[in-house]
């Protein structure tokens, strides 16, 4: 069964949920597509026939570059903030695993969304990395969970930097499970939903509740404290718009430090 949106498409088949973000050529995160993951993950995790969720893009060039910069300004961010992170609320409390399928670039809310998954598998040719800081931006999830995934050295320094790594880079830090060479991917990950399905429901669910208990006991509470921070006091700042307004109008940002 498949289910075409504006933004996304979900393919239900064989107890697999896959939601694929269809913005060629970048997959970029709109409001509307973001509204529509939540939907299809809300859907997946009522459904008892389903057993494991798989998020990725469409073609091959990206899983997705972000979310849209037009919606970081000041008169939408409050309501793009509050809708994106709605997506990770669902995807730590899912009753069942979530693979990301990385088939290209992932940065930005593209890297967030990927490493938000319980497992990463990546073409070799994909890349990650959390430019926001370059427009003057917060990387609000990454922010609360790369240090939790990484080390605090490790994740400042993509977060400061905003540098992009590549899939082998990102499998040595430990944000990704596997890298295989891009027309290997969809195999790969076929694979590992193989594994999952020979194992209980029920007991899969309450390992992962387990799981994540330990893990994750404080991340919406780190998520809720960055978003503060973004709203708060970010947004009060003449940078944050310059940054942002610089991208859109595909000029270098002149900061003024205030």
């Amino acid at each position: 069964m498949s289910q075409d949106f504006r933004s996304v498409i979900c393919k239900v088949e064989n107890g697999v949920s896959k939601i694929i973000i269809n913005k060629p050529p970048l997959n970029v995160l709109t409001v509307d597509a973001i509204e529509e993951i939540t939907s299809m993950l809300e859907k997946a995790n009522a459904d008892e026939n389903i057993y494991a969720v798989i998020i990725t893009g469409i073609g091959d060039r990206a899983f997705s570059a972000g979310v849209d910069i037009s919606a970081h300004l000041p008169d939408k961010i409050d309501d793009t903030l509050s809708k994106f992170h709605r997506i990770f609320h669902l995807l730590t409390n899912l009753h069942k695993p979530s693979i990301a399928m990385v088939n290209g670039l992932a940065l930005g809310g593209g890297c967030e969304l990927a490493i938000a998954c319980d497992m990463v598998v990546a073409a070799d040719e994909a890349r990650f990395g959390q430019p926001e800081i370059k427009v003057g931006a917060i990387p609000t999830v990454a922010a609360a969970l790369l240090p939790k995934l990484i080390g605090r050295k490790k994740a400042l320094e993509l977060i400061f930097t905003g540098d992009t790594i590549s899939a082998a880079e990102a499998k040595e830090m430990g944000l990704v499970n596997k890298v295989v060479p891009a027309e290997k991917l969809a195999k790969a990950v076929d694979e590992l939903v193989r594994k999952l399905k020979d194992l209980s429901p029920i007991v899969l669910k309450l390992v992962r509740k387990a799981a994540y208990q330990a893990i994750d006991v404080d991340f919406v509470k780190a998520l809720d404290g960055v978003t503060d921070i973004y709203l708060k006091e970010l947004m009060q700042t003449e940078d944050a718009v310059e940054g942002l307004k610089a991208f859109l109008e595909k000029r270098k940002p002149t900061w003024k430090g205030k």
